[in-house]
């Protein structure tokens, strides 16, 4: 509930931009590197892969990010499109105005006490994630035992 309020914060201050809070993320962490794949978006981002994907098709239709060619095929990096850096530009003064509205209300003791908890439970999460697709993997691999019929 707590997650939904504070997106819908962001979402609202954003608005103008064109992009919502999760696309701001995205094109901010795209543009610190000049282009990314898969796999560093959903580490950086700690983010499902099916919930990235959608997000990024949306993207690229809006033509905010385009594909780029990689020597291994199989991977899919992306970069900010023109168009995607400039709105990337408008979205960053918005998204400060709402970093600063929530310092605000919070007090910065709170917001540093807050940032150190949430960074605490997303650890947390990210690493239960990543050990469960461990276990995942293993079961899949594990031969069949025949059954006793």
């Amino acid at each position: 509930m707590v997650s939904r309020a504070v997106t819908q914060l962001y979402d609202d201050i954003l608005r103008p931009s064109g992009l919502r809070v999760t696309q701001f993320s995205i094109l901010a962490t795209i543009a610190r590197s000049g282009e990314a794949n898969l796999r560093q978006l959903e580490a950086a981002l700690a983010i499902d892969q099916t919930t990235l994907t959608r997000s990024l098709s949306l993207l690229q239709r809006d033509r905010v990010i385009e594909r780029m060619p990689h020597p291994d095929g199989r991977i899919k990096a992306v970069r900010l499109t023109r168009k995607g850096r400039r709105m990337l530009d408008v979205a960053r003064p918005l998204w400060a105005q709402a970093q600063n509205k929530v310092l605000r209300e919070l007090g910065t003791t709170a917001w540093h006490d807050a940032a150190r908890r949430l960074a605490r439970l997303l650890h947390v999460a990210v690493e239960k994630r990543r050990l469960g697709r461990g276990a995942m993997r293993s079961v899949r691999r594990s031969p069949r035992r025949p059954s006793g019929n």
